[in-house]
């Protein structure tokens, strides 16, 4: 089923900004005492924001100090400015919604900040069309349903005639509470959190436009 808007999260699925953020991530919890893998992080803290993130670290055993998340962000998207590559294949999906005439927005956890320095860089901003709409910045993250919800509005579409792209289970999930199908983005194989939230996987995102029916 061809859908009539398609929304997208950003970073894993946009911007290849996930690695970097990770590495950074798992160095810095190492050194607060929570050592954990990269497939750790994958699994269990991907999707969420800085702040939970935190919240999730401290109960998993974490010792961060005052200022950790305000901190954490700074370097971040420091981080993010000396350059952040692009999905490979993701600009061939946006030309073929274009020349479909189908509408797509990009609903992040992150914030409207991030998302002007990681979309910003590719000169992706203007190719949204003001359709940039963060969890943060409404108060109400994945895997709340609100975020998808708004972006399905706001193109002026139903919830069960749009499609969600995501990488995550906590978007994957807020993708399922909204009532909107979702396709998981997974480049290195089987996700199965992934899939449990509801996604149905690809791996390829070269594959995204005949899933879409374009």
């Amino acid at each position: 089923m061809t859908p009539s808007a398609v929304l997208f999260d950003c970073d894993g699925v946009i911007v290849d900004s996930e690695g970097p953020t990770f590495l950074m991530l798992q160095a810095d919890l190492a050194a607060h005492g929570l050592p954990v893998t990269l497939h750790q992080l994958e699994t269990s803290y991907i999707g969420g924001t800085v702040e939970t993130l935190a919240a999730k670290a401290s109960k998993d055993g974490a010792t961060l100090p005052d200022g950790w998340v305000a901190d954490f962000y700074a370097r971040m998207y420091a981080m993010l400015k000396l350059g952040v590559p692009l999905i490979p294949g993701i600009m061939a999906v946006l030309d073929a919604l274009d020349a479909a005439g189908i509408p797509y927005a990009v609903g992040s956890n992150g914030s409207a900040e991030k998302m002007q320095i990681t979309l910003g860089q590719h000169g992706l901003i203007p190719r949204f069309r003001g359709h940039l709409y963060s969890g943060q910045a409404i108060g109400r993250p994945k895997p709340a349903p609100d975020l998808y919800l708004l972006a399905a509005r706001a193109l002026g579409v139903a919830p069960g005639d749009a499609v969600v792209i995501e990488d995550s289970p906590a978007g994957a999930r807020a993708a399922q509470a909204a009532g909107i199908r979702c396709l998981g983005y997974a480049p290195h194989g089987q996700n199965d959190a992934l899939a449990a939230a509801g996604a149905v996987l690809f791996h390829n995102m070269a594959d995204l436009p005949g899933l879409l029916g374009l």
